[in-house]
């Protein structure tokens, strides 16, 4: 894969992640293989965690120790933590769809 753009996923707000690793022989086809499914389970779970979001919005917290921005930092931190934990876990499918999707590409550019 000398020479050629690394695959790239437009992750949102300006992050990408890259799927690229050396391809020279068998064990840089497994590197590769490995960033290219890293790679699909961290999209799946930004995607797990903007989907989970909104089942956070709408819960009002009361009390001294509820409420302010101080939460609101923390409820997206545990909210991406959640999507973490079920692309994990499993997911629902997407890094395995994304994967293939991945190495089709690949295939097309070698």
């Amino acid at each position: 894969m000398a020479g050629q753009p690394p695959i790239t996923l437009q992750a949102g707000a300006g992050q990408a992640l890259r799927a690229t690793g050396p391809a020279a022989g068998p064990a840089g086809a497994g590197d590769n293989r490995e960033a290219l499914r890293r790679a699909a389970e961290e999209y799946e779970a930004m995607f797990l965690a903007e989907m989970l979001a909104p089942m956070f919005e709408g819960i009002e917290t009361e009390g001294l120790f509820g409420g302010g921005s101080a939460e609101k930092i923390y409820r997206s931190l545990m909210v991406r933590e959640y999507g973490r934990s079920l692309a994990e876990s499993g997911g629902v499918g997407i890094a395995d769809a994304v994967e293939r999707e991945l190495l089709k590409l690949q295939e097309i550019q070698q």
